[in-house]
């Protein structure tokens, strides 16, 4: 049964900020059970940010991904877990080389039943590290598509900047929800 929009009742939403939006989404693209990602700016103050409004006058957005799954297919505690393999959780608003807090780690969600869930993992996460984990954790407020030039980047650009190794994207591939 498929309902409108093409989505059948097993679709659910998270959006995902992990620093540079381009790995992150290219990474979350990979996994089984993700059925769609497309990268854009959440939470922030102003209404349709560029990438220039984002980088340079302090909109308070970060860099996310939205990411729709199959929930029969993959669970929400397992997409937090390969989400959490790609990010460094305890670095506030820095990844990689990217600094700045377009670049924080956050979690947004669209279902308050998602929210007990989130924070659950992430006080296991918690639990393997020595410094506080420092991801947002909040319902979506807003969230406005990046230019085209920045959807599915990595797949334009193989050579582009990317702040996860090849070797994640591969273990993406083999993700496999117990």
């Amino acid at each position: 049964m498929e309902c409108i929009g093409g989505h059948t009742p097993q679709t659910k939403t998270i959006y995902l900020a992990g620093g540079c939006f381009w790995g992150v989404e290219k990474y979350l693209s990979l996994i089984p059970g993700v059925e769609s990602t497309s990268v854009g700016y959440a939470n922030g103050r102003t209404e349709n940010p560029t990438y220039e409004d984002v980088c340079y006058k302090n909109t308070g957005h970060a860099e996310a991904v939205k990411v729709e799954y199959d929930q029969s297919e993959i669970n929400l505690i397992f997409l937090l877990e390969l989400f959490y393999d790609v990010i460094d959780p305890t670095s506030l608003n820095r990844q990689g080389f990217d600094s700045g807090t377009q670049y924080r780690t956050g979690i947004y969600y669209t279902d308050e039943a998602d929210r007990e869930i989130i924070l659950n993992s992430i006080s296991l996460l918690q639990k393997n590290c020595k410094k506080p984990v420092v991801i947002e954790v909040k319902e979506l407020e807003n969230y406005y598509a990046a230019e085209e030039y920045h959807q599915k980047y990595l797949d334009k650009n193989p050579g582009g900047y990317c702040h996860i190794g090849a070797a994640k994207f591969a273990r993406a591939k083999m993700a496999v929800s117990g």
